[in-house]
């Protein structure tokens, strides 16, 4: 096997962007690696996804696809709230946010992208790395779809815990957003 190729499997990614190639294959030559890419692409030990972000194999993580067309940007909204039970309704598309709105379809798999806020997109606060991708908790999704969804209905608050979110609420500095948090508190809470 060509030593380049062995370089991308002893990546954990199942998803490599062009900067990633860079750094994997130490080539900052941008003529050896278009070439260098365009070669492994029609070899097939590399599948080009969209631009500048590619895939080992079919086998890829779709959420690792989602944070890897755009940076900063996290899994969040109905993505993290479904898996979290907290609401029901089935999502065949991957939620993130970033820093553009946009919807794309890549590879069959349906990515929205929500426009957040610098200050609240570059927050660590309530957004966990999961290896290869970052991923809010259900207290950050719970905020960041009442942010741009004052009215969303959600079918179980159960297991948010309220004082996580009032402590992430901070960082979105936003007073509207407080009193919505407190209404969905006071009308859900047991």
């Amino acid at each position: 096997m060509d030593s380049l190729i062995a370089k991308l499997y002893q990546s954990s990614k199942t998803i490599l962007t062009t900067k990633d190639l860079v750094l994997i294959w130490e080539e900052t030559n941008q003529n050896n690696l278009k070439a260098k890419i365009a070669y492994y692409a029609k070899q097939g030990a590399l599948i080009r996804l969209t631009r500048g972000v590619f895939a080992k194999d079919k086998n890829y993580n779709p959420k690792e696809l989602a944070t890897s067309i755009y940076t900063p940007s996290y899994i969040s909204f109905e993505t993290v709230l479904r898996e979290a039970g907290v609401i029901f309704q089935h999502y065949d598309t991957v939620f993130v946010a970033g820093p553009w709105p946009k919807t794309m379809t890549v590879n069959k798999i349906t990515i929205t992208f929500r426009k957040l806020k610098d200050t609240v997109l570059f927050s660590p606060a309530g957004v966990e790395n999961k290896g290869n991708y970052s991923i809010a908790t259900p207290e950050r999704a719970f905020l960041d779809m009442i942010y741009l969804f004052p009215k969303y209905y959600f079918d179980n608050l159960d297991s948010i815990n309220w004082e996580k979110c009032f402590e992430l609420a901070a960082i979105y500095h936003n007073q509207q957003l407080i009193k919505r948090l407190k209404k969905y508190q006071k009308n859900y809470a047991q």
